[in-house]
């Protein structure tokens, strides 16, 4: 049986320069708009069992049925975005996924050996799980939660309501 058993719900890259990003997305593919967080905070990021210090901007917009997410690291302290993509680089990071348990999803990834290299908490609990011996990228297992599924619902609504030209980056 496959180890995932959801719906990829996002796409996510690794920018040099996140408004610039937004605005190729836009361009290129009609995503957005893009909700844009700079020097995004949380409380209890690990990255390999440590307190990550990395100055991460966010920004989320939707492309049809998936999210696509775009960070932005400012510094060079070690994080799971760094130990994919170098400074100055671009380049696809992970997708994520909502299973129904964030524990019992996480405790399978490890026992197929996908260890947690970074944990966090957002609108949700965070586990980037490392999945890039057999696919080459990370997976992100979001914890389920009613907050989180109207944030992504509301990013799909405004997606479908917008021109495609007004206002393409906003403030998270």
């Amino acid at each position: 049986m496959a180890l995932i058993r959801y719906p990829v719900l996002q796409y996510a890259y690794v920018v040099d320069d996140i408004e610039a990003a937004c605005q190729g997305w836009v361009d290129l593919v009609g995503a957005g708009p893009f909700f844009l967080s700079m020097h995004h905070r949380s409380p209890d990021y690990f990255y390999r069992g440590e307190p990550c210090e990395a100055d991460l901007s966010y920004a989320f917009g939707q492309a049809g049925p998936a999210h696509i997410q775009l960070i932005a690291q400012h510094n060079d302290a070690p994080s799971v975005y760094r130990e994919m993509v170098p400074a100055g680089a671009s380049g696809f990071h992970h997708f994520a996924i909502l299973p129904a348990d964030f524990e019992a999803e996480k405790a399978r990834f490890e026992a197929a050996g996908f260890p947690a290299v970074a944990t966090l908490t957002s609108a949700a609990r965070v586990a980037y799980m490392d999945a890039r011996p057999l696919l080459g990228c990370f997976v992100e297992v979001y914890e389920d939660n009613a907050p989180l599924r109207e944030t992504f619902a509301h990013w799909k609504a405004v997606h479908e309501a917008w021109d495609g030209v007004t206002d393409p980056i906003r403030t998270a």
